[in-house]
């Protein structure tokens, strides 16, 4: 076993670095064909995710193998090798193998014990096979990591650890709310961009938190709709809009959670402010009229539906002239910040005017949350500048992992480590153990050989024999051969399964005289075997 991974993650590099770095769905399958049309390589697989990018190779040549998979990385990835490198990292053989059960247990992940990272190991392992270029070794691997990765959740309690990017993303939103995510999202409406797989966890997770509506945004409607339906037969009241409505739809959610495979901004700081100076806060719109010292709510309303505004006389006590308070002049010119201190002062007022209580409000510190703004993206959806606007919060990736650096490590870790060890220690001395048996499959096709050439010879020698005496005798000649091979054929497998007993195969070769041209026909003949519609192809001979 040669196995090479070279690859970056949140642990390795910078938000910043891992954001340009993303390869899209079409990039990776290029990288893959590109890898292996390379020299040292003969098999591959990609692993992209939202914090990672690692590329995985049964190499011939270490060092030949780790710059040509560093340069297919900086290529295809975008960012330049002499920056890249020194966010790289390079595992070989049983470490590579010990890096990805890791991974698969959530032990790498940047919220720890989450399992959705399951999920994309699965999606690696399918492109691998689509496109034909995971072989017998990275098969045996990706499925032995689906293995392990249940194995740790079912047997531990690493749930425990830690929780999905959707769930823990949710919780720093909540963060300073002095409520629990339940108490928090309860009867809020949520926007959720993308209908991807996280986007759908994302959607599945506000649903069970109790928010009051979820409305779907995709690029593809039937994808947006079908998660609805979905949602809908769930429990949960949902929706599916086309991308075009998101900026209407900002004006009257509470919750965004963004997660697409877009190269670049769904959400820019201007549009955020231009949402929040046209929203009409679900929770004071029913009441505005009623609200001493602002009508902002009917104001926007009525602003929005049909250009006229609202009376000087219904703006006393806003701080912010009358003028740059009516919904029209945010068309006209009226600056975000001057919309903001407007929309700020209503939703405070208004909030508690209606009973709400400043912490129910989203209140911190004297401002309202007026706007949560979740995004899971690789690179990032929602321009990071938003977070500058009054009355919204942000958490990213970047934020995240932050967070996730200070969260305490359950118990159950350890456990789970030694799940890894001990699978890592099976999976290796079963490589081993199988990287011997062309030799072994050699050996009696050989002493087979051996046999018919014998049996022919006595025949010619004592041709009265019966076709009773001549079964006989061949059966007799047969098992003689085959209880002197069963030993060391036994043992020679035991043996080749220990670390370092990769010499007994070519200790076996020399001793009896084997072709290596015969050995590698056979290798060849069981990966043809192995080349089945729903397993890919095994290998490159």
């Amino acid at each position: 076993m040669s196995l090479l991974v070279v690859g970056l993650s949140h642990r390795s590099a910078p938000v910043s670095v891992l954001e340009r770095a993303s390869l899209a769905a079409d990039t990776q399958a290029k990288l893959l064909h590109d890898t292996l049309a390379s020299e040292p390589a003969v098999e591959a697989a990609v692993l992209a995710t939202c914090n990672r990018i690692e590329l995985y190779a049964d190499v011939d040549k270490f060092h030949a193998g780790v710059a040509e998979l560093s340069t297919l990385l900086a290529q295809h990835s975008g960012v330049g090798l002499e920056e890249l490198t020194p966010y790289l990292y390079v595992h070989y053989e049983d470490r590579a193998v010990h890096h990805l059960l890791s991974v698969a247990c959530g032990l790498d992940s940047m919220v720890v014990g989450e399992g959705q990272i399951l999920g994309q190991i699965k999606d690696a392992l399918a492109l691998g096979q689509e496109l034909h270029t995971a072989g017998r070794l990275l098969n045996d691997l990706f499925q032995q990591a689906l293995r392990v990765g249940k194995r740790a959740h079912s047997e531990t309690g690493i749930d425990r650890a830690g929780q999905s990017l959707v769930t823990f993303g949710l919780e720093q939103l909540a963060v300073g709310s002095g409520l629990s995510v339940g108490e928090w999202a309860a009867g809020k409406r949520a926007l959720v961009i993308g209908a991807g797989s996280m986007s759908s966890l994302a959607a599945a997770t506000l649903v069970r938190t109790g928010v009051a509506e979820v409305v779907v945004a995709n690029r593809t409607q039937a994808r947006a709709e079908r998660l609805a339906e979905i949602l809908g037969e769930a429990g949960g009241v949902a929706r599916a809009v086309p991308m075009a409505d998101v900026a209407r739809e900002l004006t009257r959610v509470d919750v965004v959670v963004s997660c697409t495979g877009a190269t670049g901004l769904v959400l820019t700081a201007e549009h955020v402010a231009n949402a929040l100076g046209l929203r009409v806060d679900h929770a004071t719109a029913a009441g505005a009229g009623a609200v001493a010292g602002c009508g902002a709510g009917a104001g926007a309303g009525a602003g929005a539906g049909s250009g006229g505004g609202v009376g000087a006389g219904e703006l006393a006590g806003c701080p912010v002239p009358t003028e740059a308070a009516v919904v029209p002049a945010a068309r006209q010119g009226a600056d975000a910040g001057s919309m903001e201190q407007h929309g700020a002062w209503a939703d405070n007022g208004t909030a508690v005017a209606h009973g709400r209580t400043r912490e129910q409000a989203g209140v911190r510190g004297g401002a309202p949350v007026r706007l949560a703004l979740l995004d899971l993206a690789m690179p990032r959806d929602i321009d990071g500048g938003v977070h500058r606007l009054d009355g919204v919060r942000l958490v990213d990736i970047e934020s995240l992992a932050e967070a996730a650096a200070d969260a305490p490590m359950a118990a159950d870790v350890d456990q789970v480590r030694t799940i890894v060890s001990d699978e890592v220690a099976a999976f290796g001395a079963a490589q081993r153990a199988a990287q011997i048996t062309p030799t072994v499959v050699a050996l009696r096709s050989m002493a087979a050989d051996v046999v018919s050439n014998e049996v022919a010879r006595l025949e010619g020698r004592l041709p009265g024999l019966d076709e009773k005496q001549r079964a006989e005798i061949t059966q007799t000649v047969r098992r003689v051969v085959d209880k002197l091979l069963h030993a060391p054929t036994v043992r020679v497998k035991q043996l080749a399964s220990e670390p370092g007993g990769a010499g007994y195969a070519d200790a076996l070769r020399e001793l009896f005289d084997l072709d290596p041209q015969t050995v590698a026909a056979v290798s060849r003949a069981d990966l043809n075997l192995n080349d089945t519609p729903d397993g890919g192809n095994r290998g490159r001979a």
